[in-house]
């Protein structure tokens, strides 16, 4: 049997061959999911796609991944519980929350609609590394650590389940980069991998020699958080992984057999089943009597090349039509000149995560207004552009596009900053600066950003000017100014610490409006919209690039020229 082996570096694949399974070994069928994010009209696809896979590989545990939540109208309308409806029906025997499934915490309320989505759960919920004991909203829904009758809709560190005789367990983590890129509030999110020396630990205690790691970390991305290739590393005796957070196709599984230094390691396969309910993964493993693997294969189905599940798609439409009503709404508003919503992934020179751009001009000044109605001394707004997620094309503008936008329904929130941590706060945004970073900040008008992106990070900005008094000023470190921005960022989203350390300090205000609605009424207000970019945010080392580039095509043309003229 062929696998995929981890080689010397992260990301090196080689192919290797296992002895074959024997006929006495014992052969564990696993199907998996992950990275949804509200699309809820897979299901009826996912559905006949595990039942033909059912069908073909006999009974087996089915396991998701994470990120439910989050990135369509089905969720904003609905906020999870359109896709719950589905899980139960598929009937997923354990689930570890990802980092989208906190985007809905708010400072005050908490996970109002996790708490819901959990309790509505037919299946357990996973999390080794995650601490929702400070959530009173998810009081009555802790379980205990390790369980081995586990109950459904609660919440455990790990389950153990029987399969064909056999005990086997299964344990939950979850990206710490939710404390960044997400709301998680009082749940609080330790290391992964002292959580899942723990786990195995605790498991081998109770004679459970078959592990699984499902997980929310990523396949192979940054080992500063860490990710699956890293937890088969680094802990011995994880026997399978089922990940998500990367959208990662791992197909065949990896099968992990050595470290970056070529410690021959216990073997770990690791799966994960790309993005959007798009496949469904299938995975056999063999195991031989002391629970050790020896033999592995799997697949990735791809849903759309199946059917709807007739009596699925008959639960699907209401949900449909109801978000379909909402997405075609027209505001009342109408776009002159497109909002293009660049990224380099895309192709695109400019991106709205590493330059100022025409839509993100227009959030802004939307959330400006919104806050100077509040906050009459509000000097600027500020938004995240990994807030941003889609284009507006010209013509009329429906509720749809607007959600399409800015799909996270986060507050407006004021904040009382000193004019120092606000030239911190724009180092921050500018770290990664030409490339591209969630945190890159859109500025609202009458500021002025001056930076040099050839400069090391911490060193960029080198003027931030704001409208004041009819004039330009620049900022004064020792003054305080209150700025607007969505509650995400404003309590540190996106890894700015700054912003989230005055909003800790309790100087913040959360004014309430979402998001989209602000975007709204600014664009209904003004019924015809036209937007550009104006030069609100400059980077003088890419000016220096186009001058150069610019100056080397005058030469080429003028000798071009001279030598027509000979």
């Amino acid at each position: 049997m062929r696998f995929h082996r981890y080689g010397m570096a992260l990301g090196t694949a080689l192919f290797v061959t296992v002895p074959p399974a024997l006929a006495d070994n014992y052969t564990l069928t696993l199907f998996h999911t992950n990275d949804l994010h509200g699309r809820t009209d897979q299901y009826p696809h996912l559905i006949t796609t595990l039942n033909e896979a059912r069908e073909t590989y006999g009974e087996g545990l089915l396991l998701e991944a994470g990120d439910i939540f989050s990135g369509t109208l089905y969720f904003n309308e609905f906020q999870g519980q359109d896709a719950l409806e589905f899980m139960n029906l598929m009937g997923y025997d354990a689930f570890v929350p990802g980092n989208h499934e906190f985007d809905l915490g708010d400072p005050e309320e908490g996970h109002q609609a996790l708490a819901a989505f959990f309790a509505g759960a037919e299946f357990p919920i996973l999390g080794a590394n995650l601490d929702f004991s400070a959530g009173t909203e998810f009081a009555d829904m802790l379980g205990e650590s390790i369980s081995a009758d586990p109950k459904v809709g609660k919440l455990y560190d790990g389950i153990i389940v029987e399969h064909k005789g056999e005990q086997i367990g299964i344990f939950g983590l979850s990206t710490q980069d939710s404390e960044t890129i997400s709301s998680p509030g009082q749940v609080t999110i330790s290391d992964y991998r002292q959580a899942a020396e723990a786990m195995v630990a605790n498991f081998k205690a109770q004679g459970v020699n078959k592990i699984i790691a499902l997980t929310h970390l990523s396949y192979d991305s940054d080992p500063s958080i860490g990710n699956d290739l890293l937890l088969a590393e680094y802990v011995e005796g994880i026997d399978i992984i089922i990940g998500g957070h990367s959208h990662s196709q791992v197909t065949p599984p990896t099968l992990h057999t050595e470290s970056r230094s070529g410690e021959v390691l216990t073997p770990t396969v690791i799966g994960q089943a790309g993005e959007y309910g798009q496949f469904l993964g299938v995975m056999q493993v063999s195991f031989d009597e002391d629970g050790v693997v020896v033999d592995a294969s799997g697949e990735l189905l791809a849903v759309d090349d199946r059917k709807a599940d007739p009596d699925a798609a008959e639960r699907l439409e209401p949900y449909t039509a109801e978000i379909e009503a909402l997405r075609d709404t027209q505001v009342g508003a109408k776009v002159i000149a497109a909002l293009p919503n660049p990224r380099h992934g895309n192709g695109d020179e400019r991106s709205v995560r590493a330059n100022e751009t025409a839509l993100g001009n227009l959030i802004t000044d939307a959330q400006l207004q919104a806050a100077q109605q509040v906050a009459p001394d509000t000097v600027m707004a500020i938004q995240n552009s990994g807030g941003i997620r889609e284009a507006i094309d010209t013509g009329e503008v429906s509720v749809g596009d607007l959600i399409a936008v800015q799909p996270f329904g986060n507050r407006l929130t004021l904040l009382d900053v000193t004019g120092a941590e606000l030239l911190e706060t724009f180092e921050i945004a500018l770290t990664n600066a030409p490339d591209e970073n969630g945190g890159f900040l859109q500025v609202s008008a009458g500021v002025e950003l001056v930076y040099d992106s050839g400069e090391p990070p911490g060193e960029r900005v080198i003027s931030l000017n704001i409208a004041r008094e009819g004039a330009m000023q620049a900022v004064d470190p020792e003054r305080t100014y209150t700025i607007a921005t969505n509650n995400f960022t404003a309590a540190g989203g996106d890894s700015h610490t700054v912003l989230g350390e005055a909003y800790a300090d309790g100087r913040n205000t959360i004014v309430g409006n979402t998001d989209w609605e602000m975007l709204r009424d600014y664009m209904v207000e003004r019924k015809e919209v036209f937007y550009q970019v104006e030069g609100r945010i400059a980077d003088v080392a890419q000016e220096a690039v186009v001058r150069e580039d610019v100056a080397q095509e005058n030469v080429a043309q003028e000798d071009v020229a001279q030598d027509d003229s000979e």
